[in-house]
């Protein structure tokens, strides 16, 4: 098992954080199969494209809400990750109030 559920959707509410706020979050480990993704569709050319991280945050973004891990940019990475044997990923997690 890569995550521990896969989600299509966001049940937490909207942090309305800017790509300028996320990059104000130091990085941190985080197990795959802790994170719930937010996305149940991806795109093989994304995820296979050698720039993939050139436009975007080196790091995923996660949201903590209510005990859990929810995998909200960055599914790609994670994939490319678990596709090299790594179980840890580094991500920038915002923790949200229950």
């Amino acid at each position: 098992m890569i995550f521990k559920l896969v989600g299509d959707g966001r049940p937490y509410p909207d942090h309305g954080l800017t790509h300028r706020e996320w990059a104000q979050i130091p990085p941190r480990q985080v197990r795959l199969d802790s994170l719930i993704t937010t996305k149940a569709m991806l795109d093989l050319h994304s995820l296979l494209a050698a720039d993939s991280t050139f436009y975007g945050d080196l790091f995923p973004h996660v949201v903590q809400w209510q005990g859990d891990l929810y995998l909200e940019d960055g599914l790609h990475r994670a994939l490319r990750a678990a596709l090299h044997q790594r179980s840890i990923l580094h991500a920038r997690v915002l923790e949200l109030p229950n």
